[in-house]
């Protein structure tokens, strides 16, 4: 097939399976193909939702999710290629199997996108969604940047029909609830400083592979876990005011699948100083050569009191004149769980607000971590909210 007859036969939107085989390609089982407009009719009351990326996360708990949802008909998907999309369509029966996210946005038999890329497409993605007047779930890291992630929120606004919302990260749920309600209870009394470690107990991986966490292309200026833990962060303690950083690279160079070697860009080991509009200091620190350490750690200190969450996330706090630490029940009914599928058709449909997470919370993440990159690269302390350069 010479490239003006590949490129009418992509212009059809959704190819068939038939003609997949005869292209060359391994055959595929069969899913219900349907060309834009050809009318999927929607229930009253139901969000007609399309896949664009349909990665592990998208395919392990996303999808399962949205499928749980008697409001929510998942409706097409388009993911790095077209056979790609055909077997994410056939796995969980998914009509429209689509070689293009330009295609699937073209169809208008879909409500609301859900948006599964790596970072570097979320920008792109959510922009043009809007304009096709598509309601927006987006996973997180939000963007590349924060230039980006500002971009985002302004389009966002200039569209108050549609909803836009980024998936929260969950990793906090558990204590989010208990230690906002004893900071906000006073039970450290005045808060002085956190001191928060979020490390491997795994030695520098030299010579490992280089996969999209570590690729400055496909995650931007977004660092392991930085943002997501600066998310949780806020939930219990607020926003950072000035933010200082030395980040650091171990692992210079990695494996790419072809075996050669390249350059990473992405610290893999961060030192964060910053300070609460309180007045409070943060130290956070982040690695993925801390080979032996002790995981995963948090301490909240105060003038009458301290907490304490470990790496099993048990809470446990002691208060001035307490010989020690005890541990503070922590009973399921107070702990968070995972509902942003749900929290996101019924804010669609009018039935509840967006909280867990909207575009704001995203901006501010983002600017946080680039305050990062720029004080580390300057040897300066940034000042938030994040100033454009």
């Amino acid at each position: 097939m010479d490239d003006s007859t590949r490129r009418d036969f992509l212009g059809l939107g959704v190819w068939p399976v038939a003609a997949t085989v005869a292209a060359g390609a391994a055959p595929v089982p069969a899913v219900q193909t349907v060309r834009p407009g050809a009318g999927l009719k929607a229930a009253p009351g139901v969000v007609r939702i399309g896949i664009i990326g349909a990665g592990e996360n998208v395919r392990d708990v996303m999808i399962p999710a949205f499928r749980k949802i008697p409001e929510c008909q998942l409706v097409a998907v388009a993911n790095t290629s077209l056979a790609s999309s055909q077997r994410v369509a056939t796995q969980f029966g998914i009509p429209k199997a689509y070689p293009h996210w330009k295609a699937l946005l073209d169809d208008r038999d879909i409500d609301a996108v859900c948006i599964g890329t790596w970072p570097y497409m979320h920008h792109t993605l959510t922009l043009a969604a809007l304009e096709h007047g598509k309601h927006v779930l987006c996973q997180a890291r939000m963007a590349n940047n924060a230039g980006e992630a500002r971009e985002m929120l302004a389009a966002s606004l200039q569209h108050p029909e549609l909803i836009c919302q980024l998936v929260p990260t969950s990793t906090s749920y558990r204590v989010d609830g208990l230690l906002r309600k004893l900071l906000t209870d006073g039970y450290v009394g005045d808060l002085l400083s956190v001191e928060i470690q979020r490390v491997g107990r795994g030695f520098a991986d030299l010579g490992g592979a280089l996969d999209w966490r570590h690729s400055q292309e496909f995650s931007g200026l977004n660092m392991m876990n930085v943002g997501s833990t600066y998310e949780s962060t806020m939930r219990w303690l607020g926003r950072a005011r000035r933010v200082m950083a030395m980040t650091k690279v171990h692992v210079p160079y990695r494996r790419l699948a072809s075996g050669q070697r390249a350059p990473v860009m992405l610290p893999d080991h961060v030192d964060v100083l910053y300070e609460l509009t309180d007045g409070a200091q943060v130290h956070m620190r982040f690695s993925e050569t801390t080979g032996l350490s002790n995981g995963n750690q948090t301490w909240i200190h105060g003038t009458n009191g301290t907490i304490h969450v470990d790496e099993t996330q048990t809470v446990r706090g002691g208060k001035r004149g307490d010989p020690e630490l005890r541990e503070i029940p922590n009973p399921p009914e107070g702990q968070a769980g995972s509902r942003v599928e749900v929290e996101f058709v019924r804010a669609v449909l009018g039935l509840e607000p967006v909280t867990m997470n909207t575009f704001e919370i995203g901006v501010h993440y983002m600017e946080w971590t680039e305050a990062i990159h720029r004080s580390s690269a300057t040897g300066h302390a940034v000042t938030l909210p994040l100033m454009a350069l």
